[in-house]
Protein backbone atom coordinates (compact mmCIF):
# COMPACT_ATOMS: atom_id res chain seq x y z
CA UNK A 1 0.00 0.00 0.00
CA UNK A 2 1.26 3.30 -0.99
CA UNK A 3 2.36 5.95 2.00
CA UNK A 4 0.37 9.37 2.44
CA UNK A 5 2.53 12.24 1.66
CA UNK A 6 2.87 14.17 5.13
CA UNK A 7 0.96 17.46 5.13
CA UNK A 8 1.99 20.46 7.44
CA UNK A 9 -0.18 19.97 10.06
CA UNK A 10 0.88 16.33 10.44
CA UNK A 11 4.14 17.35 10.57
CA UNK A 12 3.59 20.32 12.93
CA UNK A 13 1.81 18.21 15.21
CA UNK A 14 4.10 15.12 15.49
CA UNK A 15 6.73 17.76 15.81
CA UNK A 16 4.96 19.17 18.81
CA UNK A 17 3.86 15.71 20.47
CA UNK A 18 7.79 15.14 20.57
CA UNK A 19 8.15 18.43 21.86
CA UNK A 20 5.42 17.98 24.69
CA UNK A 21 6.83 14.00 25.59
CA UNK A 22 10.66 15.68 25.98
CA UNK A 23 8.95 18.84 27.94
CA UNK A 24 7.59 16.49 30.41
CA UNK A 25 10.26 14.59 30.70
CA UNK A 26 12.89 16.94 31.47
CA UNK A 27 10.39 18.94 34.06
CA UNK A 28 9.38 15.69 36.24
CA UNK A 29 13.06 14.07 35.97
CA UNK A 30 15.32 17.43 35.66
CA UNK A 31 13.81 19.77 37.81
CA UNK A 32 11.66 17.67 39.74
CA UNK A 33 8.23 19.53 39.52
CA UNK A 34 6.57 17.54 41.13
CA UNK A 35 4.00 19.97 42.61
CA UNK A 36 2.29 20.14 38.87
CA UNK A 37 2.19 16.40 38.18
CA UNK A 38 -1.64 17.14 37.42
CA UNK A 39 -0.81 19.78 35.07
CA UNK A 40 2.16 18.05 33.50
CA UNK A 41 0.51 15.03 33.02
CA UNK A 42 -2.38 16.62 31.87
CA UNK A 43 -0.25 18.43 29.09
CA UNK A 44 1.31 15.59 28.14
CA UNK A 45 -2.20 13.63 27.29
CA UNK A 46 -3.81 16.70 25.63
CA UNK A 47 -0.44 17.71 23.54
CA UNK A 48 0.33 13.83 22.63
CA UNK A 49 -3.49 13.85 21.67
CA UNK A 50 -3.17 16.87 19.01
CA UNK A 51 -1.30 14.64 16.78
CA UNK A 52 -2.89 11.03 16.85
CA UNK A 53 -6.02 12.56 16.15
CA UNK A 54 -4.31 14.75 12.71
CA UNK A 55 -2.48 11.63 11.99
CA UNK A 56 -5.84 9.29 11.98
CA UNK A 57 -7.44 12.02 10.01
CA UNK A 58 -5.14 11.41 7.43
CA UNK A 59 -6.90 7.70 7.24
CA UNK A 60 -10.15 9.14 7.44
CA UNK A 61 -13.53 7.00 5.91
CA UNK A 62 -15.24 10.22 4.82
CA UNK A 63 -15.00 14.06 4.89
CA UNK A 64 -16.94 14.19 7.88
CA UNK A 65 -14.83 11.82 9.57
CA UNK A 66 -11.91 13.96 8.77
CA UNK A 67 -14.12 16.42 9.92
CA UNK A 68 -14.73 14.91 13.39
CA UNK A 69 -10.71 14.04 14.06
CA UNK A 70 -9.51 17.60 13.01
CA UNK A 71 -12.61 18.90 15.30
CA UNK A 72 -10.90 16.89 17.87
CA UNK A 73 -7.65 17.81 17.34
CA UNK A 74 -8.49 21.21 17.52
CA UNK A 75 -10.16 20.93 21.32
CA UNK A 76 -6.77 19.24 22.07
CA UNK A 77 -4.63 21.90 21.24
CA UNK A 78 -7.00 24.40 23.07
CA UNK A 79 -7.25 22.09 26.40
CA UNK A 80 -2.96 22.03 25.48
CA UNK A 81 -2.60 25.95 25.64
CA UNK A 82 -4.77 26.17 28.91
CA UNK A 83 -2.20 23.94 30.57
CA UNK A 84 0.67 25.36 29.19
CA UNK A 85 -0.76 28.77 30.69
CA UNK A 86 -1.67 26.68 34.12
CA UNK A 87 2.75 25.48 34.31
CA UNK A 88 3.49 29.21 33.26
CA UNK A 89 1.26 30.22 35.97
CA UNK A 90 2.42 27.92 38.25
CA UNK A 91 5.71 29.22 37.83
CA UNK A 92 6.96 25.59 35.94
CA UNK A 93 7.79 27.40 32.69
CA UNK A 94 9.99 29.95 32.95
CA UNK A 95 8.57 33.12 30.71
CA UNK A 96 10.94 31.98 27.88
CA UNK A 97 10.08 28.66 27.51
CA UNK A 98 6.32 29.22 27.77
CA UNK A 99 6.62 32.07 24.85
CA UNK A 100 8.33 29.43 22.89
CA UNK A 101 5.87 26.04 23.37
CA UNK A 102 2.69 28.75 22.81
CA UNK A 103 4.20 29.87 19.73
CA UNK A 104 3.88 26.61 18.46
CA UNK A 105 0.77 25.61 19.90
CA UNK A 106 -0.86 28.79 18.67
CA UNK A 107 -0.01 27.86 15.30
CA UNK A 108 -1.67 24.18 15.22
CA UNK A 109 -4.45 26.11 16.16
CA UNK A 110 -4.75 28.55 13.37
CA UNK A 111 -3.96 25.71 11.05
CA UNK A 112 -6.54 23.34 12.77
CA UNK A 113 -9.27 26.34 12.82
CA UNK A 114 -8.86 26.82 9.14
CA UNK A 115 -8.91 23.37 8.27
CA UNK A 116 -12.08 22.53 9.95
CA UNK A 117 -13.67 25.59 8.95
CA UNK A 118 -13.06 24.63 4.52
CA UNK A 119 -13.76 21.12 5.52
CA UNK A 120 -17.00 22.45 6.91
CA UNK A 121 -17.85 25.15 4.24
CA UNK A 122 -16.74 21.72 1.76
CA UNK A 123 -19.45 19.48 2.83
CA UNK A 124 -21.78 22.07 3.53
CA UNK A 125 -21.94 22.47 -0.57
CA UNK A 126 -22.00 18.71 -0.97
CA UNK A 127 -25.09 18.68 0.28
Amino acid sequence: MEEKRQNVIVEKTEHFADRIIKMYSYLLNERRCNNQIVELKQVKRSGTSIGANTAEGQYAQTKADFLTKMTIALKEANETRFWLHRLHAGGTLSDKEHESIINDIEEIINILVKVTGTTKKNLENTR
